[in-house]
């Protein structure tokens, strides 16, 4: 089974096909959220903190750290996330920006191994991003897509994949360390790329052994009830073998629909989380009241 280890100082955690479904928060990203990201500009990077601490209490494995700023300093901004995430969080964090500059100022602050979001099949990506990835240890986010584009051939997005995990390879990174995202197209605007989106991770878990990522909220756009969409994608897709998603974890319905995916897949031994989680508490006075019954008939 691969398993693909993410750490930070504080905590190890594991993707991996037997392995709970890993929950990466995505609510550390300004990018459409204006009052987010004026204030990362400015320096208050309070809400950064309470989104941090609001997604691991509400399950989040990892979290996802974005500083995509237009027109300010992403690398010094970046970097600065990230040392205040992980001075009041415990779980490790993907390093998340287009710019390579960004991902090796967050690197570099980093204390432990961190997901790279992200690497394409385009020969340019390649040559920057893997090198970086090899040269502090990382794992990395890789898109199905190159300089030709997003295919909706899902044969196409496979082999994009398998080049990217063949070239990581040839940089010394193992293909444990390559978590694929296949691109979830909206099953809104393509009926087919819910069953095309199943099919392909099949295969990328099958073939190709990798773990997989997505961007949880993709598969609904543009449809009503999204949460409720999004949260019938994940539980598919866990049980197809997607290992992981990147995703709101405030979104109770998407939650949900994980934690039943584990529970279905074995890997919540006795139902334990999900009866922890559900399980209605006694009405006031009804656990002594039982208790009471109890010595009675004793």
């Amino acid at each position: 089974m691969t398993k693909t280890l993410i750490s930070s100082a504080k905590q190890e955690i594991t993707i991996g096909f037997d392995q709970p479904f890993c929950v990466i928060g995505e609510r550390i990203n300004p990018t459409g959220r204006k009052l987010l990201a004026a204030e990362m500009a400015a320096g208050d990077y309070s809400r950064v903190e309470a989104d941090a601490i609001a997604q691991v209490e509400a399950g989040a494995t990892m979290l996802d750290v974005n500083a995509g700023i237009p027109m300010a300093d992403e690398p010094a901004i970046l970097a600065e996330s990230i040392k205040l995430v992980l001075s009041i969080v415990d779980v490790p964090l993907a390093i998340d920006s287009s710019i390579v500059e960004a991902l090796e100022a967050g690197l570099s602050v980093y204390q432990g191994k961190a997901l790279v979001n992200s690497v394409t099949g385009e020969e340019e990506r390649l040559e920057v991003v893997l090198p970086l990835v090899k040269k502090y240890g990382a794992a990395v986010v890789a898109i199905s897509n190159d300089e030709t584009g997003i295919s909706e051939d899902p044969n196409v997005r496979y082999e994009v994949a398998k080049k990217i995990v063949e070239r990581a390879e040839d940089y010394g990174i193992p293909r444990e360390d390559v978590v694929v995202d296949p691109l979830i197209m909206p099953v809104g605007a393509i009926n087919m790329a819910g069953r095309s989106a199943l099919d392909l991770i099949i295969r990328l878990r099958t073939e190709l052994k990798v773990n997989t990522t997505c961007g949880a909220s993709n598969i609904s756009f543009g449809l009503p009830n999204r949460h409720g969409m999004n949260a019938a994608f994940l539980s598919m897709a866990a049980g197809a073998g997607m290992t992981s998603a990147i995703m709101n974890p405030l979104h109770a319905e998407e939650m949900t629909g994980i934690m039943g995916a584990n529970v279905m897949n074995g890997v919540d031994p006795e139902c334990r989380n999900w009866i922890q989680k559900f399980r209605e508490a006694p009405a006031e006075g009804e656990g002594r009241e039982r208790r009471t019954n109890r010595r009675r008939r004793g």
